[in-house]
């Protein structure tokens, strides 16, 4: 891999870390496992993810978010949880997928790929808070799996063509660095109104 390639292995992991952190763990895993990539030795680090136990824990942890990610306001909690777990997990993962960097150049690599991570995982988070306002459960199903098969669809991207990615995961974050101060202020006013609804049977009573 050249330097570039290095780049949108690591910035695609990062950023699909941020929207579904198990089975971005999980592909690559069973990728490296059944040998579908060949990775180059300098990115050996990467390898552990094909170890049983982590592909196994990737694939119970994906299973209880496949169906908490589908179910409205369930989903929501769920994002709230990992708003810390995921950028962390995506920071792991690049920092991975770069190898060995000198010190400064490990810190400053970290906060990128955690601030993708978290700008994604912002996005998804935004946009099921939004949805959940409607009273059906099928937007929620259907965004999931929409999110799903981005995943998926970026994982291949990332191995089979990591220049193509790059751009890709950079033009996509562009754009949600756009809309993530929208989806942060109807985020705010969702809260309050969730706040005034439940004190407003309190001052009923009262």
């Amino acid at each position: 891999m050249t330097v570039i390639e290095q780049l949108g292995v690591a910035l695609g992991l990062a950023s699909m870390a941020g929207v579904n952190l198990y089975l971005t763990v999980l592909l690559a895993g069973l990728m490296v496992r059944f040998d579908w990539i060949h990775l180059a030795d300098k990115y050996e680090a990467l390898a552990l993810l094909g170890h049983p136990w982590i592909i196994g824990t990737a694939a119970v942890l994906f299973a209880i978010e496949f169906f908490a990610d589908k179910v409205p306001w369930v989903d929501s909690a769920w994002d709230s949880i990992h708003t810390f777990i995921r950028p962390v997990g995506g920071t792991l993962l690049a920092l991975q997928a770069l190898g060995e960097l000198p010190p400064h150049l490990q810190v400053v690599a970290g906060l990128l790929a955690g601030g993708a991570a978290l700008t994604t995982h912002g996005a998804k988070a935004g946009t099921r808070l939004m949805i959940n306002h409607s009273p059906e459960p099928v937007s929620n199903i259907a965004l999931s799996l929409a999110e799903d098969t981005a995943v998926v669809g970026g994982s291949v991207l990332v191995w089979l063509a990591p220049v193509a990615a790059l751009v890709v995961f950079f033009v996509a974050l562009v754009l949600l660095w756009f809309v993530i101060p929208k989806l942060w202020r109807f985020i705010s006013r969702s809260i309050r109104f969730i706040k005034d609804r439940f004190q407003s049977p309190g001052r009923q009573l009262g």
